[in-house]
């Protein structure tokens, strides 16, 4: 996937080089289990989600510039939560390190994601979901301009089978531009 710079951030590719400061969030509690994975047990499982992202290249390290640190992972995923829309249409996926929130770097790193969808690879229309209860991600969501769609319960593998439910929001590239 292309790179990104937005005024604080660096949105680029992921190197193995990075598995330590993936590992310093992926390891809480406070992470995974809310974007659908369990914490990471050891920085070697960072280094293989890593290689996984490398291989897909759907997802790009959220680089702090001032401190040159990766803080957090975002995505744009081939994931279409309502099947009868056809349009040109992905998913995006984030999270950030805890030591982080509270300081607008998601919703900053959304817009850039949202501006290279629209921009670099056409897309038609952009989907974010949250799961029930989970606020931080909501308020991101809604600061960027998605719009409530619905909300479904859906099994999560990764967590062992655990029954979530999901709420969907999107928002297509007319609406995108109209309010940026």
């Amino acid at each position: 996937m292309n790179e990104t710079e937005t005024k604080r951030l660096l949105l680029r590719n992921w190197t193995l080089e990075d598995s330590a400061d993936m590992f310093e969030y992926a390891k809480n509690d406070l992470v995974g289990p809310n974007a659908g994975w369990p914490q990471h047990k050891t920085e070697e499982e960072s280094k293989k989600i890593i290689s996984n992202f490398i291989k897909d290249d759907d997802v790009l390290a959220v680089v702090l510039k001032s401190e040159n640190k990766v803080i957090g992972s975002i995505g744009l995923h081939d994931r279409k939560p309502d099947e009868k829309i056809t349009s040109n249409q992905r998913e995006i996926g984030y999270v950030l390190n805890p030591e982080y929130w509270g300081n607008g770097y998601i919703p900053e790193a959304v817009n850039g994601l949202l501006t290279l969808g629209f921009n670099d690879l056409g897309l038609d229309l952009i989907w974010c979901g949250h799961f029930d209860g989970n606020d931080n991600s909501r308020r991101v969501i809604e600061k960027c301009g998605f719009n409530y769609k619905f909300k479904i319960n859906e099994i999560k593998p990764l967590l062992n089978d655990k029954v979530v439910t999901v709420h969907y929001y999107n928002i297509t590239r007319e609406e995108y531009f109209d309010i940026f």
